[in-house]
């Protein structure tokens, strides 16, 4: 691992409009050949094993997996780590779980800022957070505006908000927000729909599976294996809006017009037509998946099937898991990849700027190399910093491996993890160059994306059900000029704006501020830009949420700096 150390203080540039903190890195020569990622997991003290309480009944939970998220929790600039746990199923005492104490979800402090270098202290008991429950997700972000994310976790079984007091504790608001969902929640996505300056929060939901119905599936070869989505009732989603005292109201039948519940995993919230108001995708798994476009008096229509994202070219449903959005051609717009069933592909749709998709899974090189994968973390990561966004997903099956069951594996489902590198358009496999970590065959579900060592490229946090979590710190991205961007009210971030670079050719540099996507998980709230050859300070327009437009000129590279809204050049 490259020894790294954070150097200097937050400083003023322009007491105008923007700060800049300076982030130094005594980055070593790396020889030509290194791995683009390197685990660095145990290394650095984030020791947690996933446990999904499997007895050899075949459980649908127990292979469905969980996500895992980066967030800044206690404020001071790096990103700390939050990791869902399962927890015992019928025939499984709680006594065999491995760990020390009973299974619960753990907050990992990263203690970057503190001279150690990348380093995680276990920060759960003083924390005040106590999940229990059996763990799939979470979503991240400030829901009441004091400067302090808080923490919204999805279960088999009832979720939990947890509010951040400030103080380095969470307390416990579900009950009094209203955001509890007893069945059985996956991804979750905060967003400010109404563009009101509170955070909304949708809930994917999936099927109304019970583990005491025990209900038997069975492979093609008459083998017993897990069951499917196909063999429950999908449930519905929830559509949260935040009333700006502590409460949610449930808005779902009021606004998503016309809505029909489906086996949701996934959830990515974008301005997906142009028109500056938030939409949604949802994911389904097995069934057509949903394009939630925002109308003018702040409903949604179900567009899916007209913009051609309801199910692939061939009009096939797909067996969706995680879905991620980002500009994959480089021409401004958010395109749409979903992670799919091995023997389906994942799929790439390229949108045309108005939310009229086109499948190019084929034609783009991603096809033929997922095939073989059932992949469910995906995301657009410009791993390179060389301007274009490149892909990874992470796999682990969801039907047993008959060679890895005839090996005696008791948990046959582990796949190696893909990276695709973008050529302008085009992808090149390049898993065999990423790293040991790629090589492993291991049951891998979600993966956040963010620079947790702050030096400028894009790291991953992966999750593996019932195995280790993987920290991947990226040992390439510096080889290309970036521009690390934080977007703020001077509260929290400003989830949903959009950072755009101003510079001439190809590739369009536009980037999202979010944290939701993916499967499960929670991202990096940051905008980080590579620059591929471009070098010296750049000019930046920031579409807001709810449609002001501002400019800043002279962006340093090779750092991140604070855009504070109200603070810049005002665009017309």
């Amino acid at each position: 691992m490259r020894k790294l150390t954070r150097s200097g203080l937050a400083k003023t540039i322009s007491a105008i409009y923007f700060l800049v903190t300076p982030l130094a890195s005594a980055v070593a020569a790396a020889p030509a050949d290194r791995p683009f990622f390197t685990d660095v997991a145990e290394a650095t003290g984030l020791d947690f094993v996933h446990w999904n309480g499997m007895t050899g009944e075949l459980y649908f939970v127990e292979m469905t997996g969980q996500g895992g998220a980066f967030l800044d929790y206690d404020g001071d600039g790096d990103l700390d780590v939050y990791l869902v746990q399962g927890a015992p199923l019928p025939g499984k005492p709680l006594a065999a779980f491995p760990g020390p104490g009973p299974p619960r979800d753990r907050l990992f402090r990263n203690d970057l800022d503190k001279g150690k270098g990348l380093a995680f202290v276990d920060v759960t008991a003083e924390s005040g957070l106590d999940a229990t429950g059996y763990g799939m997700g979470m979503a991240v972000g400030d829901v009441d505006n004091d400067g302090h994310v808080d923490l919204y976790v999805t279960n088999y079984g009832p979720n939990q908000l947890w509010r951040n007091r400030g103080d380095g504790t969470f307390e416990d608001v579900t009950a009094k927000s209203g955001t509890d969902d007893p069945r059985w929640s996956t991804s979750a996505a905060f967003f400010d729909f109404d563009a009101d300056g509170w955070l909304d929060l949708y809930v994917v939901n999936y099927v109304d599976y019970r583990v005491e119905d025990k209900v038997v599936c069975y492979a093609t070869s008459s083998r017993r294996d897990y069951c499917g989505p196909s063999s429950f009732q999908p449930v519905a989603d929830k559509l949260l809006r935040n009333r700006g005292d502590g409460t949610f109201e449930e808005v779902t039948l009021r606004l998503l017009l016309g809505y029909r519940p489906g086996p949701g995993l996934g959830v990515v919230s974008g301005d997906f037509n142009g028109d500056r108001r938030l939409d949604l995708y949802v994911a389904n798994d097995g069934a057509v998946n949903q394009l939630w476009l925002q109308t003018a008096d702040a409903a949604f229509r179900d567009e899916a099937l007209m913009a051609g994202v309801a199910v692939n070219r061939s009009g096939q449903s797909e067996a969706s898991m995680g879905v991620d959005a980002g500009d994959g051609d480089g021409d401004g717009d958010l395109d749409l990849v979903l992670a799919h069933l091995m023997g389906e592909t994942n799929t790439l749709y390229l949108n045309d700027g108005g939310a009229l998709f086109t499948d190019r899974s084929v034609e783009s090189g991603i096809a033929s190399p997922s095939f073989g994968f059932t992949a469910f973390g995906a995301g657009w990561i410009d791993y390179d910093n060389d301007g274009w966004l490149d892909l990874l997903t992470v796999n682990g099956a969801v039907k047993i491996l008959e060679e890895l069951a005839r090996q005696g594996d008791p948990y046959p489902l582990g796949q190696a993890n893909q990276l695709f590198r973008n050529l302008g358009g085009r992808f090149e496999d390049v898993t065999a160059r990423a790293g040991e970590a790629f090589a492993r065959a291991e049951v891998s579900r979600g993966a956040a994306f963010g620079d947790v060592d702050d030096d400028g490229d894009v790291d991953v946090l992966v999750t593996n059900s019932n195995g280790r979590a993987r920290l991947l710190v990226n040992q390439t991205g510096q080889d290309n000029p970036w521009v690390g961007l934080r977007l703020t009210d001077g509260r929290r971030d400003q989830l949903g704006a959009t950072v755009r670079v101003e510079r001439p050719g190809p590739p369009v540099l536009a980037r999202r501020a979010r944290t939701d996507g993916g499967y499960c998980s929670a991202h990096d709230p940051r905008v980080l830009i590579g620059l591929g050859a471009a070098a010296g300070p750049v000019t930046v327009r920031v579409d807001w949420p709810g449609g002001a437009s501002e400019k800043w000129q002279k962006i340093p590279i090779d750092r991140y700096t604070t855009l504070r809204r109200g603070a810049g050049e005002t665009v017309r």
